[in-house]
């Protein structure tokens, strides 16, 4: 068995394209291809379906794909074992989030991070839906909520705070919410996910947690259009802080209904960082975790213009 081979079929199976493997081992697509061909010629099956825009795994391809990035997997550990014991942390290091949370805030830290240790690669992959992040090869994924994974290690990152926020000139306009009641006269731009649309549920003190109907005159799957949206002034969002941070301290949106405790389902939820027993021996894991509690524990960067609030206000 030709182990080039093994990692060519890899990245074809990772990126699902033959243009993308090629790049990533600059050499010609036809040469991918053949390469390709030859494996699914010593094995005896299929392992891709080639389309016009993209490349998907047989069922036996899923299988041989976990196979195989277990080996590779296996194979990168023992040379890293091997290396001096002093190394830097190197390597392809591959992260996935929820698409806005990697937007906002891993692009930054994953920057200062290969700024610190200039021979990690990065790998980012966002999307909102809940993948495996075992069959998916991911290193680590972040995750918000409730977790069922038994076979990774969870770790808590940072609690997920809620705000609910407009730009000045909606409040110029419009007024200021003082109570949850008061949202029903409001234009309320709504996130619509997978699970329908977000509903917003408020808590003040001891008291139980009270969903609040709400509608305007947006919803969307995207938050990032909903964002833009509230900073132009057309309603009020219901956002976590590391999605509205930047624009709370730079004034473009405003914080509202700061005495009630916000959610967009009941209970509290946390931000967490999930990753294999076996990655975390790995020096780039290792160093990326480090890094990130480092940055982000206790108190995380998107929640740090709050104290800056206190601050002034004191």
């Amino acid at each position: 068995m030709d182990l080039n081979a093994l990692l060519v079929f890899e990245r074809v199976a990772a990126t699902g394209s033959f243009t993308a493997a090629a790049r990533h081992f600059r050499r010609a697509v036809s040469s991918i291809s053949r390469q390709i061909r030859a494996l699914e010629d010593s094995v005896g099956q299929p392992l891709l379906y080639r389309h016009t825009r993209a490349v998907t795994l047989t069922e036996a391809g899923r299988r041989y794909y976990e196979e195989v990035r277990d080996i590779l997997e296996r194979l990168d550990m023992a040379t890293e074992a091997l290396s001096q014991p002093h190394a830097e942390p190197s390597g392809v290091l591959r992260i996935n989030a929820p698409a806005a949370f990697g937007q906002h805030q891993i692009v930054p830290l994953l920057y200062h991070f290969q700024q610190r240790y200039p021979g990690i690669k990065a790998e980012l992959f966002l999307n909102d839906r809940v993948v495996d992040p075992v069959r998916e090869g991911h290193d680590m994924t972040f995750r918000v909520g409730n977790l069922s994974d038994s076979s990774l290690v969870a770790r808590r990152l940072a609690p997920m705070n809620y705000v609910v926020a407009a730009s000045p000139d909606y409040l110029a306009r419009r007024g200021t919410p003082e109570t949850p009641e008061a949202l029903s006269e409001h234009d309320c731009l709504i996130y619509q996910g997978e699970l329908g649309r977000q509903r917003w549920y408020f808590q003040r003190g001891s008291t139980a947690e009270v969903a609040y109907e709400v509608d305007g005159s947006l919803a969307s799957n995207d938050a990032e259009s909903l964002l833009r949206a509230a900073v132009l002034g057309q309603g009020l969002i219901l956002f976590p802080t590391w999605l509205v941070a930047a624009e709370l301290a730079r004034g473009a949106l405003v914080e509202v209904l700061q005495p009630w405790r916000c959610e967009v389902m009941p209970g509290r939820r946390e931000l967490y960082v999930l990753t294999r027993e076996r990655r975390l021996s790995t020096l780039k894991v290792q160093a990326f975790m480090e890094y990130l509690f480092e940055t982000v524990s206790p108190s995380p960067p998107w929640d740090r213009w709050r104290e800056k609030m206190v601050k002034r206000q004191a």
